[in-house]
């Protein structure tokens, strides 16, 4: 396995990523990439010669998606018919969230601010595919019964206006009153690292709900079973 950054290879001097695609796969089996911009994924997947993976982009994040639903059947058995809960930022793992809940038979709701929502090519992507993704700004409404509770950071890579977020992300916490609305046998995820007291408190990623540690270790599962379905 390599490890590579952005000064270690040549992009670092001014190389194309379209090059640097058809170098790499004279070297390795598979190429996985965490980026910002989506181009960049979509640019050296489409010059690459061997598998590529989306480890992260600014528009999605797959491989979270696959650790999160691998741990959810180990806890609660199959996802579909299944409701689960977003709550907060519209970011790039809400996105994959749509994406799962179209792909995978399963009910999502998701609370977010107005002005936090995901895309909405998105939302109208699910809704033509028949998806039962469903979009609010009420944290309660999103959690009433669900089977499973997530969020993530207010603040990821790239975001700007910090203070702002935050306020603007205040009512979307994670508290064990919001957690009690949920379903009885009710999961809570995150895909870490986490900033106690924002987005979630102690008391429920802590407490008897979480699964957050699970979530952890089966991102080397996950990650493990999408580089064999690659290599078959």
């Amino acid at each position: 396995m390599l490890v590579l950054s952005y000064t270690d290879t040549q992009l670092g001097r001014g190389e194309t990523i379209a090059d640097t695609a058809q170098v790499l796969s004279r070297y390795v089996d598979a190429i996985m990439i965490r980026t910002d911009s989506h181009e960049k994924l979509l640019n050296l997947a489409g010059y690459a010669n061997v598998p590529v993976i989306n480890g992260l982009t600014d528009h999605s994040h797959p491989c979270q998606l696959m650790a999160d639903l691998m741990t959810f059947e180990e806890h609660r058995g199959p996802v579909a018919g299944k409701v689960f809960a977003w709550v907060g930022d519209g970011n790039n793992v809400a996105v994959s969230w749509i994406h799962a809940a179209v792909k995978f038979a399963f009910t999502l709701r998701l609370a977010c601010p107005d002005s936090l929502g995901p895309p909405e090519a998105v939302l109208d992507w699910a809704q033509a595919q028949g998806g039962a993704v469903f979009l609010g700004n009420e944290a309660v409404v999103a959690v009433e019964n669900a089977d499973c509770v997530i969020t993530d950071t207010w603040v990821s890579m790239g975001d700007k206006g910090e203070k702002a977020r935050r306020g603007t992300l205040a009512p979307f916490r994670v508290d064990e009153s919001l957690m009690k609305l949920a379903n009885e046998q009710a999961l809570f995820m995150h895909c870490l690292p986490a900033h106690r007291g924002e987005e979630v408190t102690d008391a429920v990623i802590d407490g008897p709900w979480s699964v957050v540690w699970d979530e952890a270790e089966n991102r080397l599962h996950a990650q493990k079973g999408i580089l064999s379905w690659c290599l078959q």
